[in-house]
């Protein structure tokens, strides 16, 4: 069975977990999520612990296992604390933009580029140069950092681009004569 599928979620005070054939949901003050029940998982709610075993004894089954669990242990981190990404503009000029659920881009094209956020999805530029994704969905807030940064992804002479606050590019050397 999968390491990660045998630690239990604790379910912190606050938060409601609700277990059904076809979906989990979690509900706290941070939103809602849920997920689609996978037909190859067992999960037990006891006492504020939920625990997920494998519904046969298939390889499947037991991959499923771990990531059911993970999938609902991000859910329920996601409610109360929430994720966030860091972005940085590098580049002369490159600037960034929020008001409201919209993001506008500066970053060297002939046009402005804007983004509409998704409803959960929280976006702040403290300044010009650094963008924050806030959510409690952490594959949204990844997939809508990942498109961002697909407008200008870093080039690897000068480094100009955008990039995760924590990514660390490898900048080559130029052609000699």
């Amino acid at each position: 069975m999968s390491r990660v599928g045998k630690i239990p979620v604790v379910v912190p005070a606050g938060v409601e977990v609700a277990v059904s054939s076809e979906q989990i949901s979690v509900k706290a003050s941070g939103g809602s999520l849920q997920v689609a029940q996978n037909n190859l998982v067992k999960v037990v709610n006891d006492a504020g612990k939920l625990s997920f075993t494998p519904a046969n004894a298939s390889r499947e089954a037991d991959a499923m296992t771990g990531t059911m669990r993970q999938l609902v242990n991000n859910m329920v981190v996601g409610v109360t604390k929430g994720f966030e990404k860091k972005l940085n503009l590098i580049g002369v000029g490159y600037k960034a933009q929020a008001s409201g659920a919209k993001l506008n881009l500066a970053v060297g094209y002939s046009h402005p580029v804007n983004f509409d956020m998704p409803a959960g999805i929280v976006v702040a530029t403290p300044t010009p140069t650094e963008i924050i994704i806030k959510g409690a969905d952490r594959q949204r807030v990844g997939q809508i950092a990942a498109e961002i940064r697909a407008v200008r992804p870093p080039e690897p002479y000068k480094g100009k681009g955008i990039r995760y606050s924590d990514e660390k590019i490898t900048i080559k050397e130029t052609k000699k004569k």
